[in-house]
């Protein structure tokens, strides 16, 4: 059996624990540069805001006091994160983090799920502070599933476990077969087209019908659905890129600054390949002015250049960074938003080194590995490269940012107490 636990409204949960007088009100966190909802509490929903929806339009009720509003604060919930995923981890020898907010457990052997389950959520919840909820089912698509009852439905004390026939048929007459685990956009018109609805609907067609239309994956997720277990470790972690992407919090027009946030980007996608262990054997830069001032000079490009040996190392991630940003930059736009993309990852297990090389591989592997223990200790802002700067005349805008409660000494939780 498998078991997926997913923090309820994570990014809004982090900011309740430092906070507990925002329990029970409406709470948002913004994208970066403050710029749309990307969390909501589930009293923000009821208030009707959607995700996505544009901060601006939400000024009034932000005026008001009808709604607390924060900007993104990614290192708070990195390590809020890192807690909850390290409870889980102390009640199961497996566990897979498939998201900052959720985790696969695996369950074998264990006897009385329910009482198990209920002692993780129990435990998760009051370790960290961050509401969690858990679905147990013998696929992981269904156990996706179950969460989602497990979360919707009070009933079920934050615990759902689909372990009968009946639950199974159950679960899928209830669930649109576009909240699917596997199910995008595109595959949910043309399954609606084809006159199914719901996950049972998509059970019902054969496997040989499921694959034509859907591919291979689309036969996986089938077999997901009838309660065979199909979706390998190996498949969830597998990534063909890794992408970091910001939008300025004003126009860069100079290389020097532009540059600036190329590397930063460039380092956060460098400490993403060695977290994962992998080689990136492509980097790619893209620039790009606003696509919402038609009224301006717009362009947008992107270089992308293929490396005779794959690395993960920042410092030389960046110098290709650079170089690619050299062919593309052009003078007299207002660029609004760069991102860096590794492609073409291989895992360590397949890297081959070149005789040739000048390079010490060995040495550079070794500075990594300390840069990397050192920003896990003390925050990722403590080490760089000098062309990474300070990020002030990129950065964009944080109006609403909360603490850094858990990882800055100079931001720890304030307690008054009275005489």
């Amino acid at each position: 059996m498998f078991g997926l636990v997913d923090c309820n409204n994570f990014f809004a949960s982090c900011e309740r624990v430092f906070d507990p007088s925002l329990t029970g009100k409406p709470v948002v966190v913004l994208s970066n540069n403050d710029g749309c909802v990307i969390a909501r509490s589930q009293e923000a929903k009821d208030l009707g805001i959607p995700m996505g929806e544009a901060a601006f339009k939400i000024k009034e009720l932000i005026r008001e006091g009808r709604v607390t509003v924060f900007s993104s604060n990614y290192a708070l919930y990195g390590d809020m994160s890192n807690r909850v995923m390290a409870t889980l981890s102390s009640f199961v020898p497996e566990i897979e983090v498939y998201s900052i907010d959720e985790a696969f457990l695996h369950l074998e052997g264990i006897v009385d799920l329910v009482a198990f389950g209920k002692e993780i959520v129990r435990v998760t919840t009051r370790h960290t502070g961050i509401p969690v909820s858990l679905g147990i089912a013998p696929t992981k698509t269904l156990a996706k599933m179950a969460n989602h009852f497990a979360k919707k439905h009070p009933g079920y004390e934050r615990v759902c476990i689909i372990d009968t026939e009946e639950k199974r048929l159950k679960a899928l007459q209830l669930t649109p077969v576009g909240e699917v685990w596997g199910v995008g956009r595109k595959h949910r018109k043309m399954l609606e087209y084809h006159s199914i609805h719901t996950a049972y609907d998509l059970a019902q067609r054969s496997r040989s019908w499921v694959r034509r239309q859907m591919t291979v994956v689309g036969e996986r997720m089938w077999m997901e659905l009838q309660g065979i277990p199909s979706v390998s470790d190996e498949q969830d972690a597998e990534k063909k890129q890794i992408c970091t992407s910001r939008s300025f919090g004003r126009p860069v027009r100079e290389f020097t600054i532009l540059m600036e946030a190329v590397a930063n980007f460039a380092a956060s996608c460098s400490r993403k390949l060695r977290r994962q262990q992998s080689y990136a054997r492509v980097v790619i830069v893209t620039v790009s002015t606003s696509w919402f001032k038609s009224e301006e000079a717009q362009y947008y490009q992107s270089h992308a250049i293929n490396l005779t040996i794959p690395t993960h190392d920042t410092a030389e991630i960046i110098g290709y960074c650079r170089t690619a940003l050299e062919k593309i930059y052009k003078k007299g736009y207002d660029y609004k938003r760069a991102g860096v993309i590794v492609a073409d990852l291989i895992p360590e297990s397949s890297l081959q080194l070149d005789l040739f090389d000048k390079k010490d591989r060995e040495k550079q592997k070794r500075l990594s590995q300390a840069i990397d223990a050192i920003t896990k200790k003390n925050g990722t802002d403590k080490i760089k490269v000098a062309v990474q700067g300070d990020g002030i005349l990129w950065a964009g805008k944080r109006e609403f940012i909360s603490r850094r409660y858990t990882t800055n000494l100079s931001e720890i939780i304030e307690v008054k107490t009275r005489p």
